[in-house]
């Protein structure tokens, strides 16, 4: 397996952590019999700053895994991995995992920059898998 690929497995990892997180916490706050339900009736009570924070952060790990996951396809599957393209890959992943933990304490704007990096890292994965 490519490293671009180990990078893709282990981001699919962090969000998968991410989601347990998130629903931990959110069972906890206003337990599974709302959160286990169809919610087509029952109002939701208001989660905590931190767990509203994290389900945020869930929202936004996909939209970044969407981005990353061909990015990353497209260079190990066409066999352009090459160092540069590596490092852009676990930049991505290192930063998604520090993304974390600066939304929930709310880090500003510290979390858009560590968001930035990843966002310029699947860039650049991309713009190196078409040259």
């Amino acid at each position: 397996m490519t490293p671009e690929l180990t990078a893709l497995a282990v981001a699919i990892l962090v969000h998968m952590a991410l989601i347990g997180l998130f629903a931990y916490r959110a069972n906890r706050e206003i337990g599974t019999k709302y959160t286990t339900s169809p919610r087509d009736d029952a109002p939701q009570r208001p989660l905590s700053i931190v767990t509203g924070r994290l389900q945020r952060a869930v929202s936004n790990s996909f939209e970044s895994l969407i981005m990353f996951a061909p990015a990353a396809l497209m260079v190990g599957l066409t066999h352009q991995s090459n160092g540069w393209t590596a490092f852009l890959a676990w930049i991505f992943v290192l930063a998604r995992i520090a993304y974390i933990p600066a939304y929930a304490t709310g880090l500003a704007p510290g979390r858009s920059g560590i968001w930035g990096l990843g966002f310029l890292a699947t860039l650049l994965l991309v713009i190196a898998a078409l040259v």
